[in-house]
């Protein structure tokens, strides 16, 4: 697997998270209105290409089919096929790819009850390999990955028997744009990842033009094809980016806490449920409202904070997760210094300090509705480009302009 890093939370598709810790009660469940609409096995989904490329387009829907757990594919049709067993060193995967629509067309295939990818190439197959321990998906941020000088792009959804969730993401790379949809049960249409005019070429400028290492996030093809910008987390992992590029501002949030206090409640829809933060060293204790310390969190490192895992894991639990995911956004939207009662859920204040997940602030900035999935936990106050139904009539992926 080269250089990739171990699979974490910042690695897994937010929709699918959102999907599963709707479970556990963290999140809301599907919409009241749609509740024991019965979902289907399959929906369509309707892919437009308006990219105004010339190159071929190449559609993939990898996943894990909810009703078994096995991992595999889905073909054009919605049928499902599971991986064979893989290799090591990992071997060629079944060629998965779906032939898709020409520039100005659109075509409609059929996705089935998955958590899972939807990934879009233009010019040139991906090339997915199969290891001992599954499906070895792209690393971008490593130089040798063959999928390096491939433009590629992909949206993250799950459709299980509480409804559709799908989004458009940039937690990994900022790429080639796309927009997401869903028709609702009641014939309304709802959609979220369209940049603004001029947004895409935007936020290029805008990234290069930040001082701090920022601007080596992007990369480019030999042929001058601009291909991505890393998100800063991998940055760090190839040395595009200094590992210490946020440590000022955690500097000085541990020097505010070590005397005051950090108020967290989690939950919007349980405001009794507060955590109380201190800093003591080189940890940030929470105790409950009855004092008792629920967690604690070690200084992290910017890693951490990009990436929301390490020393800012999240489990899937009633209290560390949730207080994590608060800090998380947070830091990377340096709110902390600002608001000592968080989670500060005003875009108007976010990503003012020097130091901040420059990142994050452009591809905001750029977004029609100001709404992305710049980091894993850009859902905290519902600034994520997601959108869900209870019962979904069909999905849309729109391949946007590249302008």
């Amino acid at each position: 697997m080269g250089t990739r890093r171990a699979p974490s939370v910042r690695r897994t598709a937010p929709a699918a998270v959102l999907a599963l810790v709707a479970a556990a009660g963290v999140t809301v469940a599907a919409p009241a209105e749609h509740a024991g609409a019965a979902v289907p096995t399959t929906i369509q989904l309707t892919v437009t290409n308006n990219s105004g490329r010339s190159e071929p387009v190449y559609l993939y829907d990898l996943g894990t089919l909810l009703a078994t757990g096995r991992q595999g594919w889905a073909d054009a049709s919605g049928t499902f096929h599971a991986w064979p067993g893989g290799a090591n060193p990992p071997a060629p995967a079944p060629d998965a790819a779906i032939a898709g629509p020409a520039p100005g067309s659109s075509m409609t295939i059929r996705i089935p009850k998955f958590s899972g990818r939807i990934y879009f190439s233009y010019g040139k197959k991906l090339v997915f390999k199969l290891a001992t321990g599954g499906l070895v998906q792209p690393a971008v941020q490593n130089p040798s990955d063959p999928n390096h000088d491939i433009l590629f792009n992909w949206s993250e959804y799950t459709l299980n028997d509480s409804g559709l969730w799908i989004n458009s993401t940039q937690v990994d790379m900022f790429s080639a744009p796309y927009a997401v949809g869903v028709k609702a049960g009641n014939g309304a249409t709802r959609s979220t990842g369209h940049l603004k005019s001029g947004g895409y070429q935007g936020f290029y400028s805008a990234l290069r033009g930040q001082s701090g290492g920022w601007a080596n996030l992007v990369q480019t093809r030999s042929d001058g094809t601009v291909l991505r910008a890393l998100a800063p987390g991998h940055g760090i992992e190839n040395g595009a980016l200094s590992a210490g590029v946020m440590s000022d501002y955690v500097n000085r949030v541990w020097s505010k806490y070590a005397t005051s206090t950090l108020t967290v409640t989690p939950f919007a829809d349980q405001p009794a449920t507060k955590y109380f933060g201190r800093v003591s060293g080189n940890t940030m204790n929470f105790t409950n409202s009855s004092g008792a310390v629920v967690t604690s969190f070690q200084k992290p490192d910017s890693d951490s904070i990009f990436g929301c895992y390490k020393l800012l894991d999240a489990p899937n639990d009633q209290v560390r997760g949730p207080i994590s995911r608060t800090l998380c956004a947070a830091y990377n939207r340096s709110t902390l210094l600002t608001h000592a009662n968080q989670p500060d859920t005003s875009a108007a204040g976010f990503y003012q300090d020097a130091v901040t997940n420059q990142y994050a602030r452009k591809i905001h900035a750029q977004m029609a509705d100001g709404n992305a999935y710049a980091f894993a936990f850009d859902d905290v106050g519902h600034h994520e480009s997601l959108v869900n139904d209870g019962n979904p009539q069909q999905a849309y992926l729109t391949l946007d302009p590249f302008s």
